[in-house]
């Protein structure tokens, strides 16, 4: 990155770092009228890999003794698999449900894994395409990470919910649905109908809200961290301090990426086991 023919102060380096790819203003992140198109890209390349990944495994399936891949991937099925049993009771439903939340399981994890790459790799690949087609460099902005762009986690979170709306009427018919709508929790009373509406719908917001929220945060935070570490690295001078901190910048992103192999694969695991336990919710009646 370029910055008005000087080298970028941190400040002015994070924030190109944390500028999407779009039409909205940079470092936007609530305004869900912007595309951003570098989230729309890497989550649909990912989604797609996904795809790919558990269609080549099913095609490769043998009855004899696995391969690793294979093997890997029956793991994950038997675990997701036994998840859904516990969660959602209706075998009928888990025909979808359990293979949503495998497929869910492993895109997050993917997009998240896009956090294990080199802060500046894909952000310099870009500028060096949108610079030779004729753009300024130093608004070349690209960010890899889609779990760390609100939109797209809000957007996964709103069609969990838009799921559970599904089940609650396919399982309890639409009547019946209106009716737990207006007497649960509280009970089923006509001077309880206004407050067991609105606790209903609190709750739906809530959980879809704190579902999409809870991703976005931790990946965020994620990034953030190795811009700092980055940071470092790009301090280097030949001087002690200079090589110190280059030093420690290989140490502490050694370390900080051994630790997000886990948090990237936890927050994979807990969104889809609250898409479990949400559309699991959707099965039970009050």
């Amino acid at each position: 990155m370029a910055a008005e023919g000087h080298a970028p102060t941190a400040g002015e380096y994070i924030v190109h770092h944390l500028t999407h790819l779009g039409t909205g203003k940079p470092a936007s992140l609530v305004d869900f009228s912007v595309i951003n198109f570098d989230s729309v890209f890497f989550s649909t390349a990912l989604g797609m890999l996904t795809c790919w990944i558990l269609w080549l495994a099913a095609r490769k399936a043998t009855s004899g003794v696995p391969g690793r891949f294979q093997a890997a991937v029956e793991v994950l099925v038997e675990m997701v698999d036994s998840q859904a049993k516990g969660i959602v009771h209706s075998a009928q439903s888990r025909k979808l449900v359990a293979p949503l939340a495998l497929t869910v399981f492993v895109w997050i994890f993917l997009l998240n894994a896009m956090d294990l790459l080199p802060v500046d790799l894909l952000p310099l690949i870009w500028e060096g395409i949108y610079g030779a087609a004729g753009g300024d460099v130093t608004h070349a902005y690209l960010r890899v990470v889609p779990t760390a762009d609100l939109s797209i986690t809000m957007g996964l979170s709103v069609g969990v919910l838009l799921l559970c709306l599904f089940y609650n009427v396919k399982i309890k018919g639409a009547g019946g649905w209106i009716h737990e709508l207006f007497t649960a929790p509280f009970g089923n009373h006509w001077l309880l109908y206004p407050f067991n509406f609105a606790m209903q719908i609190v709750e739906f917001v809530a959980k879809t809200i704190s579902h999409g929220m809870r991703l976005f945060g931790n990946m965020y935070a994620g990034e953030l961290i190795f811009m700092l570490i980055a940071l470092m690295g790009g301090a280097f001078t030949l001087s002690f301090t200079g090589i110190a901190l280059a030093l420690g910048h290989v140490v502490a992103g050694t370390v900080w990426a051994i630790f997000h192999i886990l948090i990237i694969t936890l927050q994979a695991f807990v969104f889809m086991m609250l898409t479990l336990v949400y559309i699991g919710q959707a099965h039970d009646s009050h």
